[in-house]
């Protein structure tokens, strides 16, 4: 069974492709090799090459198909937010995993493969924003690009905090157990927030309404650090 699909239903062409997620996710973009994922896909070395071209094509096809292929999924569940899609998406959750191993390998390439795949997650929070937006499910925003960032860092930082949150957890954090305790959870945090008034975020309005002081200057109530104040002259 693949970590997509039944692979009885797919093409050579998807086969391999789907064979090499689950490689990459495993071993990685440098230590999977194009036999191994041959195997896989019960397919010869030579058929994977005349499908993809070499390895690196081979790997463009599997960045494009898992991002694309979870960003639908996210799309569909905020378009159709029933008790019936969260369900069947709470209980498949484990269906997802090796497409979620293989996009935390890409999170982590600081090259333009990482910066690709965070860039579209982010675009899909931009159109998130705007589309509540437009229909008043949420109070205005002072920096909706801020948001969209910050937004994109949350949905993505467990992808990279798998260790951490496996021991915290007690379970698999890309397995359905994981997704059912921290559904809840996660949207209260969005629809109702952490706190029950408003006097952190109004502070922080206040402050950051104020000029900037110089670099050097003293803030408010900042001590006197004169070294010889007046009344010691």
């Amino acid at each position: 069974m693949s970590s997509v699909t039944d692979r009885g239903d797919l093409t050579m062409r998807a086969r391999i492709r789907d064979a090499a997620i689950d490689v990459f996710a495993e071993e990685g973009f440098d230590r999977g090799t194009v036999r191994e994922i041959a195997r896989r896909a019960g397919a010869s070395p030579a058929l994977v090459l005349h499908h993809f071209g070499s390895k690196a094509g081979l790997r463009e096809a599997c960045d494009e198909h898992v991002v694309s292929s979870l960003l639908a999924d996210r799309s569909a569940a905020a378009d159709d937010p029933s008790p019936g899609r969260i369900g069947a998406m709470l209980t498949g959750a484990g269906r997802y995993r090796g497409r979620l191993r293989y996009l935390s390998r890409l999170l982590a390439d600081p090259g333009e493969a990482g910066q690709r795949v965070f860039e579209s997650f982010l675009e899909q929070s931009r159109r998130l924003i705007r589309e509540v937006g437009a229909t008043d499910r949420t109070p205005p925003l002072s920096d909706p690009e801020a948001t969209a960032v910050l937004l994109t860092a949350y949905g993505l930082a467990p992808l990279l905090l798998q260790a951490q949150l496996a021991r915290v957890l007690g379970v698999d954090p890309l397995g359905p157990d994981a997704a059912r305790r921290l559904a809840l959870p996660g949207l209260e945090l969005f629809t109702h927030g952490l706190f029950r008034d408003d006097s952190l975020l109004t502070a922080a309005r206040e402050a950051l309404a104020r000029p900037s002081a110089p670099h050097g200057d003293k803030g408010e109530g900042e001590p006197n650090q004169d070294p010889d104040p007046p009344a010691a002259r």
